[in-house]
């Protein structure tokens, strides 16, 4: 396991549609130790508004990804918050600020690491936070609940900053190691397309009409974590299962033709 590392860390902003809350987001992280933010088609930038909000964090910046969609914002990474203000249809694994700095911090250490935060109005689609293991929730006055982008950015910073501390002075923060890398979230994406394939195939799920199944399978795989070795298993059984239909198609086929089209 490698130290803990702010340099593991991603904050990701997207489609964040006022350049000052990005400026203000890239001062919130600064000041607290974190540098790599990555922007989903921001709607405006660069823009002069963004750098007169930046104030001293011109470097944090300079240095932003951006990128046209989240896969690319995420990809690589093994573990991956969403922040969410509101309660959704299908419940996800919640935690706070404080439980997200520490989780954070502590896996930074042996993977990649982003944060997701949406647009002011709406936040993060059900679709983005469908990708996410976790969802943090900040608990603001329910009278008053609603935050500005860059301020629930330094709030989660700043509880990456205080595990970081409690860490630094000898407390130990928990053990996450696994033995072997939990998998990463673009190869968890392309198990899930392997997984609705194999599903439709054996008409246990409708293209046309999946309802909330592939979201609970989701939310399930998401809950246990596969390390990489677990996932290649899980797609070695869906392809076997797909093979199986395919030989078993051809023979019920070459019966068919052989008796002459008769059932």
């Amino acid at each position: 396991m490698t130290a803990s590392s702010f340099d593991n860390i991603r904050i990701v902003l997207v489609n964040t549609s006022h350049p000052g809350n990005i400026g203000g987001a890239a001062r919130a992280m600064k000041n607290m130790g974190l540098s790599r933010l990555y922007l989903v088609e921001p709607k405006e930038y660069p823009s002069e508004k963004a750098l007169w909000r930046a104030a001293g964090a011109m470097d944090v910046l300079d240095n932003a990804v951006v990128v046209e969609t989240l896969e690319e914002a995420i990809e690589g990474c093994g573990l991956v918050v969403g922040t969410s203000a509101r309660e959704r249809r299908i419940p996800w694994p919640l935690i706070d600020p404080r439980q997200c700095g520490e989780r954070c911090w502590q896996e930074s250490g042996q993977h990649e690491v982003a944060l997701l935060f949406g647009r002011e109005d709406r936040g993060l689609t059900n679709e983005e936070l469908q990708k996410c293991q976790y969802h943090v929730h900040i608990p603001a006055n329910p009278e008053y609940s609603s935050l500005n982008l860059a301020t629930a950015v330094q709030v989660v910073c700043y509880e990456l900053r205080m595990a970081h501390l409690i860490e630094k002075e000898g407390t130990p923060l928990g053990n996450v190691e696994w033995d072997v890398p939990p998998a990463k979230v673009d190869a968890m994406e392309r198990y899930f397309e392997h997984l609705q394939q194999t599903l439709e195939t054996l008409d246990f799920l409708s293209p046309d009409n999946p309802r909330q199944t592939m979201t609970r399978l989701r939310r399930l795989y998401h809950r246990i974590r596969p390390d990489e070795m677990e996932l290649s298993i899980l797609r070695g059984v869906l392809t076997a299962t797909q093979n199986y239909i395919y030989h078993t198609d051809k023979r019920l086929a070459a019966l068919e033709k052989d008796s002459g089209g008769e059932k």
